[in-house]
């Protein structure tokens, strides 16, 4: 399996085919029985004690179905409206060391608060929050790639492609970076969701670190900017297009 494009993957995963049916086998099995654990313990959102296990919640149900949908609708909707650049990284699970450990702490947060103060996880208006701000960052993700279609790339473009085009209508008419803000307002839905004070100020933090640079490019050492890089590619439109509309993302405008 080879992207068409110039996309190429970093090759910690096979980028085969096999590889492909394997880890989409098992997003779609942890998605299948996080529903299960989600809609059956659902009535136990208000409930300190829940029969059975007793990490076994509702608030967990849908985190890990959350999880498990993103990383296979990166793959799906890149397969689909992106296939030049699709290739075994599209589900995006080779994120980087720092993705995996927040991820990690947030499930760490929720396990010792809900066997220790089980009381700080029985808030059902914050999971309930949690739930709709995650589904509405994941739609407007989804959305912003299928429309920008082959215009889009995980990957930060410094050079611009033949075929790239500056969209400003749909999703991008209201956002200018749709899936970097479908993305943030996700990931702190998902610990809404599980009621993780801590987490929710950690990945506050780090979120919007990581967009505010990658929005920049101001890498250490690195002179390119991104939104630089865009005026050079599309020159006045895209200043104008800059102006009109923001990120929706607090602090980078």
């Amino acid at each position: 399996m080879r992207p068409i494009g110039p996309s190429q993957p970093h090759g910690t995963i096979p980028n085969t085919p096999c590889a492909v049916s394997v880890i989409s086998f098992l997003l779609g099995g942890v998605f299948f029985f996080s529903v299960l654990l989600f809609f059956s313990k659902l009535g136990g959102l208000a409930q300190t004690v829940q029969e059975g296990w007793w990490w076994a919640t509702s608030q967990l149900g849908f985190f890990l179905a959350a999880w498990s949908a993103f990383h296979w609708a990166e793959f799906a909707v890149t397969a689909g409206w992106n296939r030049e650049k699709c290739s075994i990284d599209s589900f995006l699970l080779d994120n980087g060391m720092l993705y995996h450990i927040a991820h990690g702490t947030a499930l760490t947060e929720y396990f010792l608060g809900l066997y220790f103060r089980p009381a700080w996880k029985a808030f059902p208006f914050v999971s309930i929050v949690g739930i709709i701000v995650t589904l509405i960052g994941q739609a407007l993700r989804s959305c912003a790639m299928i429309h920008a279609s082959t215009n889009f790339s995980h990957i930060v473009a410094v050079k611009k492609a033949e075929r790239h085009e500056l969209v400003t209508d749909g999703v991008y008419g209201w956002f200018r970076h749709p899936s970097y803000t479908g993305f943030y307002y996700w990931a702190l839905g998902t610990q809404l969701v599980l009621q993780n004070p801590v987490s929710f100020i950690m990945y506050s933090a780090l979120l919007w670190r990581f967009f505010s640079i990658r929005i920049r490019c101001e890498f250490s050492g690195a002179s390119a900017v991104w939104e630089a890089a865009l005026i050079r590619f599309f020159g006045e439109d895209y200043v104008q297009y800059k102006k009109k509309v923001g990120t929706k993302i607090p602090f980078v405008p």
